[in-house]
């Protein structure tokens, strides 16, 4: 199976290194000196791994035959793929690769369906689960302790503990109460025009 890594940013330096968005939370497993990775575009790979190092707090890494500036800004925006095996888990177990988290069923404490896991998006400041809901609709649920209390991967599924709003619509009530106030002639709260 292959599972995307990371992406090339811009060219650091003039002897052929580059910045690195990495998208894996096994970086030095999956990015370390010898690696060999497929790339989107495959035109451009496969890239082996010939030095990584840590500046600035971000990952710079060399490939082997890059040797200038030039040849490092040709990579940027290039991703990195890594091939996995399917059966492969992280080392932590509260860890999950995507592929393992696609497609479960998402239902609360109480056991009421949410819907289905389509898409993992990864922010910086956390993770989202976007969630198909049996009318066909979506709901963005984030991938926190506090909200998605398990992780079942035998049933398929994620329980969750969504606060008031995040998959009902309380919050809307809220909004409505506010425009019938306006709507009565008094001045709308600041900002709910």
């Amino acid at each position: 199976m292959q599972l995307v890594v990371a992406r090339i940013g811009r060219a650091h330096g003039i002897k052929g290194e580059v910045t690195v968005e990495v998208r894996t939370d096994e970086p030095e497993l999956r990015l370390g000196p010898g690696a060999v990775l497929a790339t989107d575009p495959a035109s451009v790979g496969p890239l082996t791994i010939e030095t990584g190092r840590v500046h600035s707090g971000r990952l710079l890494l060399r490939f082997e035959g890059v040797r200038d500036r030039t040849g490092a800004e040709a990579l940027r925006n290039t991703l990195l793929i890594a091939e996995v095996d399917p059966e492969e888990l992280p080392e932590d177990p509260d860890e999950y690769y995507d592929h393992q988290l696609m497609d479960l069923d998402v239902v609360t404490k109480d056991g009421t369906e949410i819907g289905r896991i389509t898409e993992i998006s990864h922010l910086p400041s956390q993770d989202l689960f976007i969630v198909e809901r049996p009318d066909g609709s979506e709901v963005m649920i984030p991938f926190v302790e506090e909200i998605v209390t398990e992780i079942d991967l035998e049933e398929q599924r994620a329980v969750i503990d969504p606060p008031p709003g995040l998959i009902d619509d309380r919050a809307e009530i809220a909004s409505a109460r506010d425009a019938g106030t306006a709507a009565e002639g008094e001045p709308a709260p600041e900002g709910k025009a």
